[in-house]
């Protein structure tokens, strides 16, 4: 066996680590490559570098054991792809890099992989697509290499091979939500074994390996194939540290878990910041122990909070060592990965330094492991009392009055606007290019005034308009030129919301986020989308969307207080958004889209907690559109989610038209919908806004005769509305025009075969 590094009595550790670099490097590497700016070795040599800098920062911190995180765009399909040769027939003639980024962004003849959130997260990963009989064809190779240049900047002793778990693999793939591949899992096992023995001849201290499914597996069929993978696991060449991040464990999942044969299992002590559901693990291991042959991660540190730790993590530690005695083994540890908080908060340079004293970010969590390990090792000399009471947070109050619309959707239907067959439309935003970011970025740094920067972004509204009247939209927007982000936007409008200069965190490959901080009461202090909308409107005849975020996705997108529950916090978000729709529909709009993109996403990952989410966060949405007249008409957005097993809830939100991403996942939620009985009207997305790829008339004609085949909304072509899966913000407009040309078309000429048929 490796020399363990970590038989120490007390350590620290990471699970995860920003891989986007503390400057965004990766972002810029990425789209030069992607522009034929940047070759294919230099972009993997970015890589190294960003990586190499990451892993020799959290050592010169102290971390004991430091897991080697880091990939070009997205960890599960590093592993899918990559790692195990999980690559769908369609990109089989494509090899290397090519065949990575096909996979991630698709071709003009192959669309790419399902894109879905990574359990309770903002980040999106890539669904591994498992056709047929397909079997893994593994190369470990890169990952060995990573492994050794790991080894060379940090050392043998601190560089730890961090691994997606063969569970969670499994549970990922496409077409495998809320069950497992089992097929697929005996077929990855022989080469997991493989390559822990692999990682045993380089002599890692140990692995960890990443089990986050293992939060919501309880049922005794998924209990025992975890037993039964890994005691296929175990080995005497290499320790397994097994990781089970971003939530508790079941009662009965802790008493397996604890009984592998492995020689660490980290847990998550947090859970979801500002949620109201108690994390059990503590009660857990109070209960049933832990065996002291094993060495506990304890993880403390919380991996998704922008909050600095206010001596909640000390009081856990000192409780677990006076539960567990002094000859337990503790690792300092963090709840998840670092990935989902920004790099470094002394980077924030113009930011309140009241604020910022209380906010730690991936570097400060660092100097947290770090300083709670060495507690741990100096045996608390300087530390309280233990005290594991948590401030009991209540759930907001809806009254039903403000949360109701003033009619039923049949009778609110007939007196909102009329659309021809298959109405047109986008989602919501238009390319941004860099002409319009330099504008805003001007604006910001007071080199240009006010004036001039409503000028320019008329003139691009004017310009959205133009284009949208040549394409024959149906229902027009106004494009967003004013919106760097659509959490970000209002956010600055906002009271209570902070915002970040270089709080950037990765939402998927080259695509990050500055996710404001919520710190204080929110509300509005005056309208924030009516000067735009008037601007459109008084340009065309054709409808003007107005074009809000909704409240669940402004806090699920935000980082919440600690101190207050988050549905008191969706609360007053949602009565924020109130007031602007009421500030639109006076203003002339009949359409107005509030979306929710991130609805599912704050979904617990334990059914049993889910009505209570579900519950607040339908209301909040109903609080923010239910102020709308009947002859309003309310639109939402959702997009790369699983819906399927929250249907009734999507009904709940009372929406007269829902949006919905749709082009990579094969119409299944258009049949979800169809046989749940879906009434309203529905825009399902005829194709892919992040691919670049211009898609034929022909391709989206069949999508949208697709969605009559499916049965939804009893097919009436009138309430079946047509436009991407998504926002064009992203995209080029070399590609927008002549897709959203080719959608138009496709759309006409689905008119005119039901016009045959009539």
């Amino acid at each position: 066996m490796s020399q363990i590094a970590s038989s120490k009595l007390y350590c620290s550790s990471t699970i995860g680590f920003p891989r986007i670099g503390s400057k965004r490097e990766m972002k810029k590497a990425l789209e030069s490559y992607w522009s034929g700016g940047l070759s294919g070795e230099a972009l993997l040599l970015a890589a190294e570098e960003v990586d190499a800098r990451a892993w020799k920062e959290q050592a010169d911190m102290g971390v004991d054991l430091v897991a080697l995180d880091g990939t070009l765009y997205d960890h599960v399909l590093d592993f899918a792809v990559t790692y195990l040769g999980l690559v769908p027939d369609r990109f089989s003639h494509l090899q290397g890099l090519e065949q990575y980024f096909a996979c991630a962004r698709g071709t003009p003849e192959c669309p790419a992989l399902d894109m879905s959130k990574y359990f309770d997260t903002n980040y999106h990963h890539l669904a591994p697509d498992v056709e047929g009989d397909m079997t893994p064809n593994a190369n470990w190779g890169p990952l060995l290499e990573k492994v050794k240049k790991g080894q060379r900047v940090i050392g043998v002793d601190k560089a730890v091979p961090l691994i997606l778990g063969p569970l969670t693999l499994a549970y990922l793939c496409r077409g495998s939500f809320d069950s497992l591949n089992l097929n697929l899992l005996k077929a990855l096992i022989p080469h997991y074994v493989e390559l822990m023995g692999r990682l045993g001849e380089l002599g890692v201290p140990e692995v960890q390996v990443h089990e986050p499914c293992l939060t919501i597996f309880d049922s005794e069929d998924t209990i025992a194939v975890t037993a039964d993978t890994y005691h296929s696991l175990a080995t005497d060449k290499v320790p397994i540290h097994l990781v089970i991040p971003y939530d508790d464990v079941s009662e009965a999942m802790y008493q397996c878990v604890i009984n592998l044969p492995v020689h660490a299992i980290g847990f998550d002590f947090c859970g979801v910041p500002g949620a109201t559901s108690r994390n059990e693990m503590f009660t857990l291991i109070a209960t049933h122990g832990f065996p002291q042959s094993k060495r506990l991660g304890a993880g403390v540190v919380d991996g998704r909070s922008v909050w600095k730790d206010t001596n909640e993590a000390m009081n856990v530690l000192l409780s677990l060592k006076r539960l567990l005695g002094n000859s337990q083994s503790i690792c300092v540890q963090t709840s998840t990965s670092l990935q989902h908080v920004p790099y470094d908060v002394m980077l924030e340079d113009n930011f309140d330094p009241t604020l910022r004293e209380k906010l730690s970010f991936a570097v400060q969590k660092l100097e947290e492991l770090s300083f709670l390990s060495n507690a741990l090792k100096k045996g608390f000399d300087s530390c309280a009392e233990p005290c594991l009471a948590r401030r009991t947070m209540k759930e907001a109050v809806f009254e039903e009055h403000l949360v109701t619309r003033s009619e039923s959707y049949e009778e609110r239907r007939k007196k909102q606007h009329v659309y021809p067959a298959f109405p047109t439309t986008t989602i919501g935003s238009f390319p941004q290019t860099s002409t319009i970011r330099k504008v805003r970025l001007q604006y910001k740094k007071g080199q240009i005034s006010e004036t001039e920067y409503r000028e320019a972004i008329a003139a691009e509204i004017g310009y959205c308009i133009g284009i949208q009247e040549a394409l024959d939209l149906d229902v027009f927007v106004h494009g967003e030129a004013e919106r760097s982000d659509m959490v970000e936007y209002f956010g600055l409008k906002l009271d209570g919301f902070a915002f970040t200069n270089h709080g950037w965190v990765q939402s998927y490959g080259s695509r990050y986020v500055r996710p404001p901080i919520i710190h204080g009461d929110v509300s509005r202090k005056s309208s924030m989308t009516v000067h735009e909308f008037q601007l459109a409107q008084k340009l065309t005849k054709k409808p003007v969307k107005g074009m809000l975020t909704g409240p669940v996705t402004i806090l699920n997108w935000s980082f919440p207080r600690k101190d207050i529950s988050r549905s008191e916090q969706a609360r007053q978000i949602g009565f924020a958004i109130r007031e602007e729709v009421d500030d639109l529909q006076n203003n002339g709009c009949i359409i107005c889209q509030v979306d929710e993109p991130a609805l599912r996403e704050g979904l617990p990952l334990k059914k049993e907690r889910w009505a209570a989410y579900l519950d607040w966060a339908t209301k909040a949405f109903r609080l923010a559109t239910s102020v709308a007249r009947p002859e309003v008409q309310i639109v939402t957005h959702l997009c790369y989610s699983e819906f399927e097993d929250i249907l009734e809830s999507i009904d709940a939100l009372h929406a007269d038209v829902l949006t919905i991403e749709n082009s990579r996942s094969s119409d299944e939620m258009m049949q979800y919908l169809a046989s749940y009985g879906y009434k309203r009207d529905i825009g399902p997305g005829v194709y892919d806004v992040h691919s670049p790829i211009v898609p034929p008339v022909e391709t989206m004609l069949a999508k949208i005769e697709s969605f009559i085949q499916a049965g939804i909304v009893q097919g009436d072509v009138h309430r079946i509305h047509i436009n991407p899966d998504c926002g064009l913000k992203t995209r080029r407009w070399s590609e927008v025009i002549p897709s959203l040309k080719n959608m138009v078309g496709a759309a006409k000429e689905a008119r005119r075969r039901v016009d045959q048929h009539v």
